[in-house]
C-alpha cells in the first residue's frame, strides 16, 4: 500500500481502470464496448459530465501489449466526452499495484475498478452514480452479476473463514456440496433476492464503482497482494470512511472463474492472498 497524490476533478466525474495481463482480447473488446454505451448513456442523461478510462497492460508476454494498445487506440474518439489511453506498466506487479497506477492519475468524482471481462449494463452508470450522489455516506458500489449463460453470481461475500477458502480452493464439487449451507452463508446468496442496495462486508475487484476522494483515503490497493484478496482487505479498509454496498438496479455480465478451474498457479496464489488476507485482518477457522 502507498501514498495516493491528491488530484483535482478537472472536469471528469467518472474515472474507469482496466489492468490487462495476456487477457482475451475478444473480452476487452466486448468491455470496451459495454463501456462506451455506458457512459455514452450517463452522458446524455446527464449524470456524468466527462468520463476518462485508462488501460493499463501489466507487462504481458510477446507482442500483446503491441496489440492491446492497437485496439485500444482504435476506440479513442468514438464518444464524445470520454477520453480513453493506453499505457504499459514496466512489469507486473500485480492486480493490486496496476490499478494503483491508473488511480495515481485519476482526476474524478468517482473510480470505476474494472475486470476486462465485464459487460457493463446501458444503465449501470446512471443508477450506480445517481445513488451514490443521494448517499454520500455509502463509498463503495458492488453490482449484481451473472454469468454469460445467465446464471446468478455471487460476487460479495461475507468475512472468510480458513474452511470457506479450502473449500474453495479445493475445487471439488462433492466436498463443497457436503457443505453447501457454509458457502451459500459466506457468499451471500440471499442477495440474489434484494430489492433495494443492501449493506455488505466484502466487495469484489472484478467492478468497484468508488467515491475516488475515499480510495485515495485509504491508499489505493494494497501491494502486497499479487492477485485475489486485494479486493476483500480494499473493501474493509474503505468501510472505515463509509458504507460498502450491493445495489441490485446495477448490472454485469461477469466472463471470469474461480481460481480452482484455473489451474494450480492460481490455487496457489489464492491461497497465498488468503492467508496474508487472516495475518493482517485476523483469523476465523470455521
Amino acid at each position: 500500500m502507498r501514498a495516493m497524490p491528491t488530484a483535482a476533478h478537472s472536469g471528469n466525474t467518472l474515472s474507469i481502470a482496466l489492468v490487462l495481463y495476456n487477457s482475451d482480447l475478444a473480452l476487452v473488446e466486448r468491455t470496451l464496448c459495454c463501456l462506451e454505451v455506458a457512459v455514452a448513456r450517463a452522458l446524455a442523461a446527464g449524470v456524468i459530465a466527462g468520463a476518462a478510462l485508462e488501460v493499463i497492460d501489466n507487462a504481458s508476454a510477446g507482442d500483446y501489449p503491441a496489440r492491446a494498445g492497437d485496439l485500444v487506440r482504435s476506440r479513442q474518439a468514438r464518444v464524445a466526452g470520454l477520453r480513453i489511453a493506453f499505457r504499459e506498466a514496466v512489469a507486473n506487479r500485480g492486480y493490486g499495484a496496476g490499478h494503483n497506477l491508473a488511480l495515481a492519475s485519476a482526476e474524478s468524482e468517482f473510480h470505476l475498478v474494472l475486470n476486462p471481462d465485464v459487460e457493463m449494463a446501458e444503465t449501470a452508470f446512471i443508477e450506480g452514480i445517481a445513488y451514490l450522489r443521494a448517499t454520500p455516506e455509502v463509498v463503495l458500489l458492488a453490482p449484481a452479476a451473472k454469468s454469460p449463460d445467465g446464471e446468478v453470481e455471487h460476487l460479495c461475500k461475507r468475512y472468510p473463514t480458513l474452511l470457506v477458502l479450502l473449500l474453495r480452493a479445493s475445487g471439488l464439487n462433492w466436498l463443497q456440496r457436503l457443505f453447501h449451507r457454509r458457502l451459500a452463508h459466506y457468499e451471500l446468496r440471499e442477495l440474489a433476492l434484494a430489492r433495494e442496495p443492501v449493506p455488505v462486508p466484502l466487495a469484489s475487484g472484478c467492478c468497484m464503482l468508488v467515491r475516488t476522494e475515499a480510495l485515495r483515503a485509504v491508499g489505493g490497493f494494497d501491494e502486497r497482494y499479487f492477485l485475489y484478496f486485494e479486493d476483500y482487505d480494499l473493501s474493509l479498509r474503505l468501510a472505515s470512511r463509509g458504507r460498502v454496498e450491493y445495489h441490485p438496479g446495477v448490472h454485469i455480465v461477469h466472463h471470469g472463474g474461480y481460481a480452482a478451474r484455473k489451474g494450480w498457479r492460481h490455487v496457489r496464489m489464492f491461497l497465498g492472498g488468503g492467508l496474508q488476507f487472516f495475518r493482517q485482518h485476523g483469523w476465523r477457522w470455521w
